[in-house]
């Protein structure tokens, strides 16, 4: 095999897909710490989740989050000891288990900082239209779920 016959991984969709999110990632690490210190960006994906998703369980929070139970379990502990959100016992499929619900100052922090985010996202849609956004997330929707079938998940 020469060198020209090589498939780069720098030069793949995947590496342009991982270097965005790393660029996302880090962009809205920053912003958070700014506008809400006592906050990370995968408390606030958390928050948004259970806000998005009342009465959700850890388990089903471990998977929209793409966590191991272990750290969601800390993810959620922190949560519950800044008093944004309260764990309650209920049942599902006769067993007991652990649901969580946003509290009333989880959901003004998420106002907060939803508000303060609200310029990065506009500074998007300078840069590409709100169509192609659109296009962009409807494209990805579909890698994604092509994706998760190859994927062996444990959560």
């Amino acid at each position: 095999m020469t060198q020209a016959e090589i498939k780069h991984y720098t030069n793949t969709l995947y590496y342009d897909l991982e270097l965005t999110a790393i660029y996302c990632r880090m962009l809205g690490s920053q912003l958070i710490e700014k506008i809400y210190p006592n906050m990370n960006d995968y408390e606030l994906r958390a928050l948004d989740a259970i806000y998005c998703h009342p009465k959700i369980c850890q388990r089903d929070l471990a998977k929209l989050i793409l966590k191991d139970r272990a750290n969601t379990g800390r993810i959620v502990d922190s949560l519950e000891k800044k008093g944004f959100i309260k764990r309650y016992n209920d049942t599902k499929n006769k067993r007991l288990v652990k649901k969580l619900e946003i509290t009333e100052e989880g959901t003004q922090v998420l106002y907060i900082v939803s508000e303060k985010l609200e310029p990065t996202y506009k500074m998007i849609s300078q840069v590409i239209s709100q169509e192609e956004i659109d296009d962009i997330r409807q494209k990805l929707k579909k890698l994604r779920e092509s994706l998760s079938q190859a994927v062996e998940m444990q959560i």
